[in-house]
């Protein structure tokens, strides 16, 4: 089966440029329960390009099944680095819509770290914004209400790359119910997102952090001003 062949192709690469001098560490800095095999970011590219080749899948269910199977079968954390990677292969392009979400959500939740949602949020879940925003704002605006902290992080962070193209009145919207949440991640997604819009408008910037002063907590204004 294309899916299975490609996962396990997938886990003998991932094997044979581990480094096990660097998973203790690797796995440290990111506060890791599951273990590292010790494969940087460049190295995984290299040894996952010609897997993806070699392994092409047919269709949409075969795409989000393998998705699934590196995530959930993942014994170490480049297995789900190489998920996400799959996700975003050029093969698949055209997999990039709305329907493509309730995977990233699937993925978002049960990543619940930042290493999988802020990618997921800035590489996936934007473009898919900015190709159909009819689709995915209200959506993005639900998420941002959720219970579920990572998926309001991807809600602040997925314009993050749109600089003069940002939706304002979104980014507005998605900031505004975790304001008063004192959750870290969410303030650092608040003042990153403020940073990053601020270098294409930082007159909005500061008249959103000067309107918004008594709301936000010091380390979303301090990141929003960082820059300016």
């Amino acid at each position: 089966m294309p899916v299975d062949a490609l996962a396990a192709a997938v886990r003998t690469g991932l094997a044979a440029v581990a480094d096990p001098s660097k998973a203790a560490g690797m796995q440290a800095y990111m506060k890791s329960t599951m273990p590292f095999l010790g494969v940087p970011k460049p190295a995984r590219a290299a040894a996952l390009a010609p897997v993806f080749t070699a392994h092409p899948l047919p269709d949409r269910p075969s795409w989000e099944a393998a998705v699934r199977q590196l995530w959930h079968g993942a014994t170490y954390r480049e297995e789900r680095y190489a998920a996400i990677d799959l996700t975003g292969h050029r093969a698949y392009r055209t997999f990039q819509d709305a329907a493509a979400l309730p995977l990233y959500r699937e993925l978002i939740v049960d990543g619940a770290w930042w290493d999988y949602v802020d990618e997921i949020a800035a590489r996936r879940v934007g473009p898919i914004l900015r190709a159909d925003r009819a689709a995915v704002t209200p959506l993005l605006r639900g998420w941002s209400t959720e219970p579920d902290r990572w998926l309001r992080r991807t809600a602040i962070l997925a314009q993050l790359k749109f600089g003069a193209d940002t939706d304002l009145a979104l980014l507005a919207d998605v900031i505004e119910p975790n304001l008063a949440d004192p959750d870290f991640f969410l303030r650092k997604a608040i003042g990153w997102a403020l940073r990053q819009h601020a270098r294409s408008d930082p007159d909005w910037v500061r008249a959103y952090v000067a309107a918004h002063e008594s709301r936000l907590s010091p380390l979303s204004r301090r990141e929003a001003l960082k820059n300016l």
